[in-house]
């Protein structure tokens, strides 16, 4: 079958990369992509958000099924525009419809969801413009630190930590009242501090049944030490070496059935990735937020783990016989380091040449942001690749990447050198 990857990052490179090992996959077409895509597939320079660009790709192309990367077209409704046009409606697309997509458009959505399904989270309320001053009111009932998160989507950087009181209050009025994150932070949540260490779940359903698969943990920080300014990741792991089996099955019991389940008994279709964020709270794992689609660089070690054919799975769940296929895992451990940019998250140059990739041999080279330029490949975004190996153990692993990474080079490149440091 005829199939189109959305995206241009890492996760979509990683997608087109499995998904071209299938001997279920015809022609693979990825929009817009990267330079590791294009030497795998054929990109289409379309934006993501350009659904009657996507249209008119989809009908030319005959393709089959539309994989959907990121989560902006998924909030903004991607799914329903396919279902609700005469030629696009038979056309399977991985990713929930609209309303469903708002777990992760929506913090405060996403927060009563979990209320109203007994799944364990943070305590929490919010606010805006025209009541911040009861949002002073209930930082002062909380314990530092303080978090605050903008309600809609803001890439990955709308969730503030803060340990002072007043520079949480100065950031609240930041945010609601001077549009700090745009529409995004229109409305704030804040919420309680859980202390304890994050993991990742990565659950498959087609709305009937669902599929767990691998855990992983990713860093967000840009700094040594999980220091710094939030990023959209620096690497990760899988599996988490801390997820014991009690742990797991206390995950799939108290988070994940009741997910699957709220989503049904909400009426709220869903066919694709659920991302659940989690953080381990001595033994008890809590959510601190729902995304709708695959986390980048987690994409990066779990997809490389799954020993079972994509194609195949994506075709399950868009027929609802997800429950008939069994996913197989390789059971080693896989890691991931990110080059980014010098200067990301903040201000940082594009158009760098990266050098050495020919001489990568023992890793798996995830392009992001980066692209050909003149025959050459070119760094055309913060995050600029995600080098990934695997191990007997995750140590190993990584030991592998940073090996890798010596063959590399870029101007300013830059990456964390302690990915593991905390497991």
């Amino acid at each position: 079958m005829n199939i189109l990857v959305l995206g241009s990052g890492g996760r979509e490179h990683t997608f087109a990369w499995k998904m071209a090992q299938s001997s279920r996959c015809g022609n693979l077409f990825v929009a817009p992509g990267n330079s590791g895509t294009q030497a795998i597939a054929t990109n289409l320079n379309i934006s993501v958000t350009d659904f009657d660009a996507i249209k008119k790709a989809v009908i030319q192309n005959n393709i089959e099924l539309v994989v959907v990367g990121p989560e902006d077209p998924l909030v903004q409704g991607i799914h329903d525009f396919f279902l609700e046009d005469e030629a696009l409606k038979n056309i399977s697309v991985i990713g929930p419809q609209k309303a469903a997509a708002e777990l992760e458009g929506s913090k405060e959505f996403a927060k009563e969801f979990m209320m109203r399904h007994n799944i364990p989270t943070a305590a929490y309320a919010s606010f805006t413009k025209d009541n911040v001053e009861e949002g002073y009111t209930f930082l002062e009932t909380l314990n530092a630190p303080y978090v605050l998160k903008a309600d809609g989507l803001a890439a990955g950087k709308g969730v503030l930590i803060l340990n002072d009181l007043s520079e949480a209050k100065a950031e609240l009025k930041s945010m609601l009242v001077d549009a700090k994150f745009g529409d995004a932070s229109a409305k704030v949540v804040i919420e309680e501090f859980l202390d304890g260490i994050e993991l990742s779940c990565f659950v498959l359903t087609d709305g009937k049944d669902y599929k767990i698969l691998p855990t992983a943990k990713d860093y967000k920080r840009i700094g040594e030490g999980d220091t710094g300014l939030n990023t959209g990741g620096m690497g990760a792991i899988s599996p988490v070496p801390f997820a014991t089996k009690a742990f797991l099955d206390k995950i799939e019991n108290e988070v994940v059935k009741p997910t699957v389940e709220g989503l049904k008994k909400d009426n709220l279709p869903y066919v694709g990735f659920i991302f659940i964020g989690l953080i381990k709270v001595g033994d008890e794992p809590k959510v601190i937020e729902y995304n709708v689609r695959m986390g980048d660089p987690e994409t990066e070690v779990v997809l490389p783990r799954l020993k079972t054919d994509l194609v195949e799975i994506f075709q399950a769940m868009a027929n609802q016989t997800l429950s008939k296929i069994s996913i197989a895992i390789d059971e080693r451990a896989a890691t991931t380091i990110m080059l980014v940019s010098g200067g990301y998250p903040e201000a940082y140059e594009k158009g760098k040449v990266i050098k050495g990739l020919d001489s990568v041999k023992d890793s798996i080279v995830f392009h992001a942001g980066a692209k050909y330029q003149e025959g050459q490949v070119v760094t055309f975004g913060g995050r600029v690749m995600a080098i990934t190996s695997f191990g007997k153990t995750y140590k190993e692993a990584i030991k592998k990447s940073y090996q890798s990474i010596e063959n590399l080079s870029f101007d300013k490149m830059y990456y964390r050198k302690d990915i593991g440091f905390d497991l």
